[in-house]
């Protein structure tokens, strides 16, 4: 039975993809790095201070990942406090009403930093739905290591056979898939290029998987 749901943010909730790959791409050339589009694909899904660590090592950088990730983090920003189209993705609002109006525990775990998470949060007002928030600062490892939906799990209270994760890349179904836990990927517009071969249902719209619907999978 359903008890729990565990969203990702980027990509699921949030449109904020387009937004995270101008910041990169600002830092990329802050830095002077060539980043093929493959190359940043792979990352999606992972921790920022994870994708700049690996950075550093793939570009032999004599700099720590530490200064990537606050150049990022500031060109994030200034996007995201300019852009006046950012928005929820369609259908993710009512998807979350839906559940929290069915009794559903939700979590969110996020690759991302918890100031994002809370900008994004404030912004469209969500913390009301949510029980708990996890952040790439809450981990030792990113995706698609199974730490973050293990952690979510055991926040929901429930048994993770009795949640789900909503995930939109390679790297976060991997995670869930490692994790144990029933993985709906969301192929998501903005999210380019991602596998979904290990996740338990493909969908390419939220309306698929409101409870009712869900419930009945399960």
């Amino acid at each position: 039975m359903l008890r729990a749901v565990i969203f990702d943010m980027d990509g699921v909730i949030v449109n904020s993809e387009p937004l995270h790959h101008l910041a990169y791409k600002k830092m990329f050339k802050e830095f002077q790095l060539d980043v093929s589009n493959s190359l940043y694909e792979s990352f999606t899904g992972q921790s920022t201070h994870s994708i700049c660590k690996q950075l550093c090592k793939i570009f032999k950088l004599n700099t720590d990942p530490s200064a990537l990730v606050i150049s990022k983090r500031k060109h994030f920003k200034n996007i995201f406090d300019n852009d006046i189209s950012f928005k929820m993705i369609d259908g993710a609002l009512e998807l979350i009403q839906d559940y929290f109006e069915n009794n559903i525990i939700l979590v969110l775990a996020s690759s991302a930093s918890m100031t994002n998470i809370d900008r994004i949060f404030q912004k469209f007002d969500l913390n009301k739905y949510f029980k708990s928030k996890i952040s790439g600062a809450d981990l030792k490892e990113s995706k698609p290591n199974p730490e973050i939906f293990l952690k979510a799990a055991k926040l929901t209270g429930y048994n993770k056979e009795e949640c789900i994760v909503i995930e939109d890349s390679t790297n976060g179904i991997k995670a869930a898939k490692s994790a144990g836990i029933y993985c709906v990927g969301y192929n998501s517009f903005n999210s380019k290029n991602q596998n979904y071969d290990n996740a338990n249902i493909v969908i390419s719209d939220l309306n698929e998987i409101k409870f009712n619907k869900i419930s009945k999978r399960l």
